[in-house]
């Protein structure tokens, strides 16, 4: 544990898990080529990435108890080779159909990485090296979305549609190959027992664990914190700077990896609060959606174009909310016990991935109805106008607001059970930090 062998497996899983990020990433910056190459409409467009998003949102339970019972290192090797046959079917696929059916492999490869790298690590790690590494895995592995904003969208760009997925499932290929020769489940003298679990056993703990109030808080934290830069970067963010707003592709590839760049300077400030005032992380979440908010009002009703600088913040915004949402790992992680912790982490990732697939949808739908009105009064159609983006982008309030509400519903839920169960009373925010001034102010 802890030795220079566990380094080389977190580092080998890293990688594997920022190729998997580069794969589902890859969309994001092919949006507009897409259209060229399939036609159609906005709402077929955002299948590509629905489908990708439901897949791999319906396979986090299934995979989680596959880990248990097979290891991580198996459900590497079968995620990474579906990414690579799904890349490869992208990249020739003649027709929409054949695309989506590449994404569905896509999203089915992607599901098994991300909580298969948790697992190594707490099985090659221990102590309190476990959290910050977590993190740091995170971070590495989003720089996957760096490579598919900048060196792949010029391939794109250079060599077009199938050229650029297959440089995409290359990336995969070494991983995989990775993989194959130097990822191991656990050190060899490791006392730590193969799990066998059941379906039904499976079945019973995510049961009790989806009852749990703070498991609830913890997938409506994850909904409501990640869903907004999860839809701008995978799908609609790049048509909306190169169609909306005029920008070249090149530039606005690049200003895709201002919302990564966000969450690996954010990231660590927000864990540093999320340790420290354990009590009020949700007002810390509900903070972050604030912001998100007004940063999008903002950009929506501004009366002009929107400058660049006010669209690096609106990215600089919607990237910490990738951070924020592990906040709602930690809900899970603080009102469930081990044996459960696996499910009760399946629960809360699909939280976000749930609100994305449906915005991404609805905005689709929406620029295709608001097209649609256009051609009928008489005008040129104009699938990508920057004000149909403005009537589509604000389809996010009405998702996240209900987000918010079944979140200030899990709330009082948990801070009620937390009552019962340790007799812990959580002061309003206002109260709190009165509380923290006046400490403050007597140390002085």
């Amino acid at each position: 544990m802890n030795s220079r062998r566990s380094w080389l497996i977190f580092s080998f899983g890293s990688f594997a898990y920022l190729s998997a990020i580069l794969q589902r990433t890859s969309l994001g910056i092919a949006g507009v080529a897409a259209t060229e190459r399939y036609g159609g409409s906005a709402a077929v467009l955002s299948s590509l990435a629905v489908v990708q998003l439901i897949v791999y949102a319906a396979a986090q339970i299934p995979v989680g108890v596959l880990i248990d019972r097979f290891g991580p290192r198996r459900l590497m090797l079968c995620g990474t080779a579906l990414m690579v046959v799904g890349q490869l079917t992208l990249a020739f696929a003649p027709t929409i159909t054949v695309a989506v059916i590449g994404r569905i492999l896509v999203g089915a490869g992607d599901a098994t990485i991300f909580i298969s790298v948790i697992r190594l690590i707490n099985s090659w790690f221990t102590g309190r090296l476990v959290p910050p590494l977590s993190q740091w895995m995170g971070n590495i592995g989003q720089l996957g979305q760096v490579l598919s904003a900048v060196p792949l969208a010029w391939v794109l760009h250079i060599s077009g549609w199938t050229a650029a997925f297959c440089s995409a499932a290359s990336v995969a290929a070494v991983a995989l190959v990775v993989i194959v020769i130097a990822i191991r489940d656990r050190p060899g003298e490791s006392t730590e027992p193969a799990g066998e679990a059941t379906l039904s056993s499976a079945l019973a703990q995510l049961r009790q664990a989806f009852k749990r109030p703070g498991t609830q808080l913890g997938f409506w934290s994850h909904y409501v914190t990640q869903s907004s830069g999860t839809v701008f970067s995978l799908l609609w963010g790049f048509p909306f700077m190169v169609y909306g707003l005029g920008y070249p592709p090149s530039f606005a590839a690049a200003m895709l990896t201002v919302i990564v760049g966000a969450g690996m300077v954010f990231g660590p400030v927000l864990g540093v609060l999320t340790a420290r005032h354990p009590l009020h992380r949700s007002n810390i979440v509900l903070g972050i959606v604030t912001a998100i908010g007004i940063a999008w009002a903002v950009v929506l009703l501004w009366p002009t174009e929107p400058p660049v600088w006010l669209i690096v913040l609106l990215l600089v915004v919607i990237g910490v909310g990738g951070p924020g949402s592990l906040i709602g790992f930690d809900f899970a992680r603080t009102f469930n016990p081990q044996r459960s912790l696996g499910s009760a982490n399946g629960v809360v990732n699909v939280g976000g991935f749930t609100a994305s697939f449906v915005m991404m949808y609805l905005i689709g739908l929406i620029l295709d109805v608001v097209n649609n009105a256009r051609v009928a009064q008489g005008s040129a159609g104009d699938l990508y106008a920057l004000d149909a983006f403005r009537v589509a982008f604000a389809v996010q309030y009405l998702v996240i607001g209900l987000g918010v509400v079944f979140l200030l519903r899990a709330r009082r839920k948990t801070r009620r059970q937390l009552s019962l169960d340790q007799g812990i009373t959580v002061a309003p925010l206002w109260v709190a930090l009165s509380r923290a001034w006046q400490r403050r102010s007597r140390r002085r």
